[in-house]
């Protein structure tokens, strides 16, 4: 008695059809654009997520800030901005620095603290530097660019060159003495300023009812003379075009020559946690 299974006759394996390389085409106008901005906010995230390991190793010594969440936010921003405008950031400004073009061996030596460093080595986490592509550097001052940003922004002005300025810094900023004399300033003087608040709810620890009486943070921004929009910052699409509605209306104003037409205007971006901010823009 044989104890040898029976052959089977296998059916050829059936071929899947290959994708047709105009696939893409296929997702409506506009994909490869998207696909550039998806591409940008993976690569921030990539590096967020490598300096957590780095520093949990102890290989990054000094203080490190994540960008993990708000990715949108700064590459929306910056698709708006031209290679002449100035940006300047927080102590959160990893992604702001990839998002404005610096590479990541430049940022990530410089975490190191080496020479080949964006800084120089000297800056370190907080501190990402690079005048080449006008980005004016991260602060460890809570709101401390910000009158950084209205220097910059005055400098254009009176040379007559037709930049803008923009700055970001967080919710709790808005406690800062800081904001309220840069805002104040900015809308004395007409400068092309963009002020970009990214509200993430929460001032490092604490949460912004806890440290705002008036948690409509546009309303501050419309005490100053401001147009201000509160924008999902988890949309970088929505992103995009607020920043580039409020950059086109600075430079209309700046091609009519009229100093008194040059009106400051402020972008606020929030980062909805289970609420969606209103995407209607405040008027004065």
């Amino acid at each position: 008695m044989s104890l040898a299974r029976p052959s089977r006759t296998r059916k050829p394996a059936r071929k899947s059809p290959k994708t047709p390389k105009t696939a893409k085409t296929e997702l409506g106008p506009g994909t490869g654009h998207r696909t550039d901005l998806l591409e940008t906010m993976l690569r921030i995230r990539r590096f967020e997520e490598r300096c957590v390991e780095l520093y949990s190793a102890t290989k990054i010594r000094g203080f490190v800030h994540l960008y993990i969440g708000e990715e949108a936010v700064a590459v929306g921003v910056n698709e708006a901005l031209t290679p002449e405008d100035a940006v300047v950031s927080t102590y959160r400004d990893h992604g702001h620095a990839l998002a404005r073009g610096i590479t990541a061996e430049a940022v990530m030596a410089e975490m190191y603290g080496r020479a080949t460093g964006c800084s120089g080595g000297r800056g370190g986490s907080m501190h990402l530097f690079d005048a080449s592509r006008r980005f004016y550097g991260g602060n460890a001052i809570v709101a401390g660019g910000l009158p950084l940003a209205a220097g910059l922004a005055l400098a254009d002005r009176m040379r007559g060159q037709h930049r803008v300025t923009c700055c970001f810094f967080g919710d709790g900023a808005f406690a800062e003495g800081e904001f309220h004399e840069t805002a104040n300033l900015a809308a004395l003087w007409n400068l092309p300023l963009l002020f970009v608040c990214e509200n993430n709810l929460y001032a490092m620890g604490t949460a912004l009812e806890r440290h705002q009486a008036q948690t409509d943070l546009t309303m501050r921004a419309t005490s100053y003379g401001m147009v201000a929009w509160s924008v999902d910052g988890m949309d970088v699409e929505a992103v995009e075009r607020a920043q580039a509605e409020h950059e086109d209306g600075v430079r209309r104003r700046w091609a009519t020559r009229d100093d008194r037409a040059v009106k400051v205007d402020g972008a606020l971006l929030t980062r909805s946690r289970g609420r969606v901010p209103p995407a209607t823009p405040r008027r004065v």
